[in-house]
């Protein structure tokens, strides 16, 4: 099979590439490297276009003749989508609509959307469910739900088969602690290690869904391939566990093995307070089965930054 990854010099989709590798599968790689980065993929077996997704033909040229895209492409950042609701638009909206244009008119079979666990909100119900209500508290989640409604539409007036994960805390190797994009386990990880106080944004009481890179690349995989979905169906993919910030630093400090201490700062604009994956669906409809523990994946992602 060839597969287009949009966004595949960044860190989720770095990995996808090399899962489809190991597989077997022709690979094109579309990246304007705003945060992704060549050496991602340095080595691998892909095709590489730099290129926007907000440019539709080139994202028609890369997408011809493919079997599928993962669409990982995306303004990333909570934030910097509260300072930007342009560029947000401009990337999340429109970029996956263009994906999907370049779908429809290649041919290609199937389009996996690269969701968030953001579209909830801050919904208190716990754990976070596929149908609940949507509740966006960010230019970024916004886009997020817009992409998703795009895929069920074209689903069902073009025939274009996709699917929509939606991620929680995803973390592991190459994911950038210097980048305003990164999440806060590589920023914490990167203190850490050099002797620093990570900064906790509020008390460090709210809760993440922290779920390991390589869990998340067998979720795209399974949602590509399985012949049970295809009609703009939404999924959870996290772990179904839920650790506090300062949990996740009292593991570090274990992993490392020294007393580490937090330094506290406002909470920011945007940011969820509680977040937890119901992963039941994905587990039936996929079969997926997230394998790595916290420590586990962070014993890793440790491993690989020293």
């Amino acid at each position: 099979m060839k597969y287009l990854v949009t966004g595949g010099a960044g860190f989720i989709g770095s990995h996808i590439c090399e899962g489809l590798l190991v597989a077997g599968h022709e690979v094109r790689v579309l990246d304007n490297l705003s945060s992704g980065y060549e050496k991602n993929v340095a080595g691998l077996d892909v095709d590489f276009v730099k290129a926007d997704v907000r440019d539709l033909e080139a994202v028609a040229a890369a997408a011809a003749g493919g079997d599928g895209i993962f669409h990982e492409a995306a303004l990333v950042s909570v934030p910097e989508s509260v300072e930007k609701p342009l560029e947000n638009d401009a990337i999340n909206v429109t970029g996956t609509l263009n994906v999907l244009l370049a779908a429809r008119e290649g041919g290609v079979r199937r389009v996996l959307l690269a969701s968030s666990a953001a579209v909830y909100g801050n919904n208190p119900q716990l754990p976070k469910r596929e149908d609940m209500l949507p509740e966006p508290v960010s230019p970024y989640a916004l886009g997020k739900i817009a992409g998703e409604y795009y895929l069920r539409v074209f689903a069902e007036l073009y025939g274009v088969q996709t699917v929509a994960l939606r991620y929680f805390n995803v973390f592991g190797p190459r994911q950038d602690p210097g980048s305003m994009y990164s999440g806060v386990i590589s920023k914490f990880v990167e203190v850490v290690k050099s002797g620093g106080t990570p900064t906790v944004f509020g008390d460090g009481e709210q809760t993440r869904d922290f779920v390991y890179v390589k869990d998340v690349v067998a979720a795209n995989l399974l949602a590509m391939t399985s012949e049970r979905v295809g009609r703009g169906e939404v999924f959870n993919v996290g772990t179904g566990r839920r650790t506090s910030l300062l949990e996740l630093i009292e593991t570090l400090a274990a992993i490392f093995g020294r007393e580490v201490k937090p330094g506290f700062a406002a909470e920011r604009a945007g940011d969820i307070r509680h977040s937890v994956s119901d992963i039941s669906r994905a587990r039936d409809l996929l079969g997926y089965q997230p394998e790595a523990t916290l420590e586990e994946g962070l014993r890793a992602l440790v491993a690989y930054s020293t």
